[in-house]
C-alpha cells in the first residue's frame, strides 16, 4: 500500500469506528456470551456455574416451554399466510391505476409506523368484550358479544386478525415486486382472454413470487419473536393461551433472573427459525420462478 493509500485506510476506519465498536460490544459479544451462558447456571448477580447441558435437559421437562413454542408455532401458522394473502391483495389494488393512489398508498402504511404499545391500548379498547367497537358493530347484525381477550379460544385468533395492522411494509415491498411485472404479459393473457382473477394467479402470482417467499420468510422470522403486543394486550393468558416464545424467553431472564436457562431458550430459537428459512428455502426451489 502507498502512503495515500494507508491514510486513506486510516481516515476510512476512523470514521466507521463507533459503529465498528458499538457492533462488537453491543452486538458480537451478546451473541458471544449467550453461547456461553446456555451451559451454565446464571443469575445475573451470581458467577455463572458450568453446568453442561443441563439447561437444555430441563427445557426438555419444563411444561411452559413446550406450551410457548407450540402457541408461537401456532401463531405462525395463522398469521403469516394471513398477512401475506392481505399484504399482496391490498398491493394489487394499490398497484392499479386509481386517483388519490398515493394517499392510499400512505394511510396504508402508516399503521406500520404507529408506536406499538399505542396500536396494543387501541386494540384492547376495540377488542374490549363489553362496549368495544368490535363487539358493539357484531350486535348491529345480531351476533352475540365475542371475549376476545378473556377467552383461552378467542385469544389468540385476535392476535392474529390483529397481525394484519402491521402489513404496510410487505405491502411495499409487494408493490416494488409488481413494477417489474412486464405490462406485455398482461396485454398478451388479456389478447387471449383472461380475465382478472386469471391474470392474478397465472401471471401476478408467478412473476412475485419471490418477494412473496421474501416476506414469507421475514413474516416467519418476526411472528417467531413476537413479544410486545401479546405482552401488553394478554400478558401471555388467558391460560397460557397466548405465551409465545418470547415471552417465556422475557420471564425466565428479567422476572426468575435465570439467565443461563433464557439463554439456552434463545439458541433453540435459533435453530428452529434456521431451520424454519432452511425449509422454506429447500422448499420454494418448486413454487418460485426467477426471471
Amino acid at each position: 500500500m502507498t502512503k495515500n493509500e494507508r491514510r486513506e485506510l486510516i481516515a476510512g476506519l476512523g470514521f466507521i469506528s463507533p459503529w465498528i465498536v458499538g457492533f462488537l460490544w453491543f452486538n458480537l459479544y451478546p451473541v458471544i456470551a449467550s453461547v456461553y451462558y446456555s451451559f451454565t447456571s446464571f443469575h445475573v448477580v451470581e458467577t455463572p456455574q458450568w453446568v453442561g447441558l443441563n439447561n437444555f435437559q430441563i427445557l426438555a421437562k419444563d411444561g411452559l416451554f413446550w406450551t410457548s413454542l407450540v402457541d408461537t408455532i401456532y401463531y405462525i401458522v395463522g398469521s403469516v399466510p394471513l398477512d401475506l394473502i392481505a399484504a399482496l391483495f391490498f398491493a394489487v389494488l394499490l398497484n392499479l391505476s386509481l386517483p388519490g393512489r398515493s394517499i392510499l398508498r400512505t394511510c396504508y402504511y402508516i399503521p406500520t409506523i404507529v408506536p406499538t404499545v399505542a396500536a396494543s391500548i387501541l386494540w384492547i379498547m376495540l377488542f374490549n368484550t363489553h362496549g368495544g367497537i368490535i363487539n358493539e358493530t357484531l350486535g348491529l347484525f345480531g351476533i352475540p358479544e365475542v371475549p376476545w381477550l378473556s377467552s383461552p379460544n378467542w385469544a389468540m385468533p385476535a392476535l392474529i386478525l390483529l397481525s394484519i395492522w402491521g402489513v404496510g411494509s410487505a405491502i411495499i415491498i409487494f408493490l416494488a415486486g409488481l413494477q417489474d411485472v412486464p405490462s406485455t404479459l398482461y396485454e398478451a393473457a388479456q389478447l387471449d382472454g383472461a380475465g382478472p382473477a386469471h391474470l392474478v394467479w397465472h401471471i401476478t402470482i408467478p412473476m412475485v413470487s419471490p418477494v412473496i417467499l421474501f416476506n414469507g420468510i421475514m413474516g416467519m422470522v418476526g411472528a417467531a419473536q413476537v413479544f410486545a403486543v401479546p405482552f401488553i394486550m394478554t400478558g401471555g393468558g388467558p391460560l397460557n393461551a397466548t405465551l409465545v416464545y418470547s415471552i417465556e424467553l422475557f420471564r425466565n431472564a428479567f422476572v426468575y433472573y435465570k439467565m443461563g436457562y433464557a439463554s439456552a431458550m434463545a439458541w433453540i430459537l435459533f435453530i428452529f427459525l434456521f431451520a424454519l428459512t432452511l425449509l422454506s428455502m429447500r422448499l420454494s426451489q418448486r413454487f418460485v420462478h426467477y426471471e
